[in-house]
């Protein structure tokens, strides 16, 4: 993890609290848009710097398992489609 991730984290994990269910039993006080704003780009930015980028080789094979998987859909749906077509003509006549 980086040095600035502590820093762009910070208050990123304090959920905001209902007016009344301060600590002390102060109501606590609401935050206003831009800090709430702030508080959501903040938390973004933790997140992102989570991601792990996939390696070229890993990104090939990924690319490669999703075309070959689609290609089997399209197959298996062509051949349906093909199927329930000739069965429409073989009962209704055509």
């Amino acid at each position: 993890m980086s040095d600035s991730a502590p820093v762009a984290a910070s208050g990123a994990d304090e959920p905001v609290r209902p007016s009344g269910s301060g600590k002390s039993g102060q109501p606590e006080k609401r935050r206003g848009l831009f800090a709430r704003i702030a508080l959501f780009v903040r938390q973004v930015v933790a997140e992102l710097k989570k991601v792990v980028r996939p390696t070229r080789n890993e990104l090939v094979t990924y690319t490669a398992v999703v075309l070959v998987f689609v290609a089997v859909v399209m197959a298996f749906v062509t051949v349906v489609d093909l199927g329930i077509g000739r069965a429409t003509f073989w009962i209704f006549g055509g």
